[in-house]
């Protein structure tokens, strides 16, 4: 077959709005720039139950469509379900508990939607997946749990040994964001090398339209934002190092005498309550604004209207909230965790997330100087100047071909080439 041969690609997208931020985000990229592909040679089906999918409708066009999962589909929701936290109360507190270190955990089989579609291609978006025949590529996204087990109940690290090896060894690509990712892949899993291509994202802003005045103006109104802020756009994991945020702001404030709100977005997880405790004893109740998980039109005047994006997390496979900055020109304060280093390269001003006095001595030399977030800005635009879903879409579109056994055009083999090498 040929590289422009049909094919039928199914990506999964078994996501609520808002579960998890960051991959709903690519997902939804993915939809954006594989619908702006020339040709009629491919099709890509989203897989997902139709009630929990109105964040995707809106960016499913042309070769882009939904396949619903069936109305009564416990194989390939119960992996899901566990993953979102939609079990009852009781299942929850097994599962987060000592309990779930005898909890069963199992990667589930296919239930032969994506076989009776007749699937080419199965693209797992996600950390999840199920066993299937049907040739796949694996998007794992990091090897967190790897890194940092102590951030996970036991149900959860068994959850993942029960998925990442068995879901790569399954797939003919498992697909890094970035070389220190490829790096922790190869290592850690033992993956050959040639097996993992390099895909970074592109900022996902590009799939929403730019605010105007007057939705800036109204969004500071509503939202009660002040004229300067910082903006963290992260669910509320211990990883994410909120309370190094919150240490530094009362840093600030104590020992420089600089006060200054920060403004936090992404769905609540049971953690915010220790962060609840953190603000009260730091007398930051003035200070923290958490505004939960907000539309992308919100999210978008927010990246305008910020002072500074800042990112204090201890690991990242890549960190889409600083590409996204970089897109709408707001300057970045970054950890220099795992992947951040390579994703901000160079356009941000880095600190070390276990050196709390260096994150409050970096975030009020941001705020100080007019000179440095202009020079920021200007060099992350230079970062993220030509990444875009379009790009990444057509790499993805050589994986597929590739993962079907497709002989593959120039274009394709030099892009596969440049992802492998």
């Amino acid at each position: 077959m040929g590289g422009t041969s049909k094919l039928r690609v199914v990506l999964d997208a078994r996501l609520s709005d808002g579960d998890p931020g960051g991959v709903q985000q690519t997902i939804l990229g993915l939809a954006h720039g594989l619908s702006s592909l020339d040709g009629d040679g491919e099709e890509y089906l989203f897989l997902g139950d139709p009630a929990r999918m109105g964040w995707l409708a809106p960016h499913l066009r042309g070769r882009c469509k939904a396949l619903p999962l069936p109305a009564a589909n416990p194989g390939l929701l119960r992996t899901t379900a566990r993953k979102l936290g939609l079990l009852d109360p009781i299942a929850r507190l097994v599962y987060e508990g000592p309990l779930g270190a005898l909890a069963p955990v199992e990667l589930p089989a296919s239930d032969g939607t994506i076989e009776r579609a007749g699937a080419d291609v199965m693209h797992f978006t996600t950390q999840a997946g199920f066993r299937t025949r049907v040739p796949s590529v694996y998007v794992p996204h990091d090897l967190l749990h790897l890194h940092h087990p102590r951030y996970f109940p036991p149900f959860a690290l068994r959850w993942r040994a029960a998925h990442y090896g068995p879901l790569s060894e399954q797939a003919r690509f498992v697909v890094a964001l970035t070389q220190f990712g490829k790096r922790d892949l190869v290592e850690r899993l033992r993956i050959p090398p040639a097996k993992v291509p390099v895909i970074p994202w592109a900022p996902v802003l590009q799939a929403y339209a730019d605010p105007t005045a007057a939705m800036l103006d109204e969004a500071r109104t509503r939202l009660a934002l002040p004229e300067r802020f910082l903006l963290y756009p992260a669910q509320t994991h211990p990883h994410k190092n909120h309370l190094a945020l919150l240490d530094a702001l009362a840093r600030l404030r104590d020992e420089l005498g600089v006060t200054v709100v920060a403004v936090f977005t992404g769905k609540p997880t049971s953690f915010r309550a220790v962060l609840d405790a953190r603000i009260r004893t730091l007398r930051l109740s003035g200070q923290a604004r958490f505004l939960g998980f907000v539309s992308p039109s919100d999210i978008r005047c927010l990246y305008r209207l910020a002072t500074l994006l800042v990112y204090p997390s201890r690991f990242e496979g890549f960190g889409m909230p600083i590409w996204e900055a970089f897109e709408a020109g707001l300057p970045v304060v970054s950890s220099n965790a795992a992947a951040l280093r390579e994703v901000t390269a160079g356009a941000a001003l880095l600190f070390d997330p276990d050196d709390p006095p260096g994150f409050a001595r970096a975030l009020a030399e941001a705020l100080a100087d007019p000179g440095l977030r202009e020079s920021l800005i200007s060099r992350g635009r230079e970062v993220v100047r030509g990444k875009d879903w379009r790009e990444v879409a057509l790499r993805y579109r050589a994986l597929y071909r590739a993962a079907a056994g497709q002989t593959l055009g120039e274009e394709d083999r030099a892009l596969l080439a440049s992802m492998t090498r």
